[in-house]
């Protein structure tokens, strides 16, 4: 009998791509746009929390801050077909990519975010074309930690959960949910959350996570 193919699950943010330097890029392009000046990427930047704190609250602050004329609702639009613009991938992990499904591995990508931000982000960086399956909680309807986000990636992909992965930076989501649905783990980054629990394998860069995986 032929086996199920094994899964890799990436997180998308901060994991395959540098959000948070896509973000300055955006924030830099809009605050000129708007004649913000610098003063106003900064406040961007640290109010933004990472792409933790929701878009409308973050855009509402703008909005009173900046004195916008636009609403949040069109602010928050703008910016979900704006930003995907200014991210980018190494061809490095293009190519580790790609060297994992010809290894037989069935590549998903499970990311809590918009459906329309994340679909655009893997359609301008390319990485729609070296994965099996994108996982966006918005379209899905389920968010990280939740083992099911992870069960619909491996129906999706075609995969077994069984041996498989999760790679992402944050413990609290990718960690731990990777954990929760059996799959082994590698953090990215050195965020740390309390409480959280540690991953497998540590790396700085998602790059270094794929000769382990082909290893396993």
């Amino acid at each position: 009998m032929e086996r199920t193919p094994r899964l890799v699950c990436f997180d998308l943010d901060n994991t395959l791509i540098d959000r948070d330097g896509a973000f300055r890029k955006w924030a830099r392009w809009w605050a000129e746009l708007n004649g913000l000046g610098e003063s106003g990427v900064e406040w961007l930047v640290a109010h933004d929390n990472g792409g933790f704190r929701p878009r409308a609250e973050l855009f509402g602050l703008a909005r009173q801050r900046f004195g916008l004329a636009a609403s949040v609702d069109e602010l928050v639009a703008a910016y979900d077909v704006e930003h995907p613009r200014f991210a980018w991938v190494e061809q490095s992990v293009l190519h580790g990519l790609a060297d994992l499904r010809a290894a037989g591995w069935r590549i998903a990508i499970v990311t809590n975010g918009g459906t329309v931000q994340q679909k655009l982000k893997l359609e301008y960086t390319r990485i729609a074309g070296v994965i099996d399956y994108a996982c966006v909680s918005e379209t899905v309807g389920v968010r990280k930690p939740d083992r099911r986000i992870f069960e619909l990636a491996a129906a999706g992909a075609g995969a077994t959960l069984g041996d498989g992965w999760m790679v992402g930076d944050h413990p609290a989501h990718d960690i731990a949910g990777g954990i929760a649905a059996g799959l082994r783990t590698i953090q990215i980054g050195n965020r740390h959350v309390p409480d959280a629990p540690t991953a497998d394998h540590q790396f700085d860069d998602v790059v270094k996570a794929f000769p382990v995986i082909l290893a396993g």
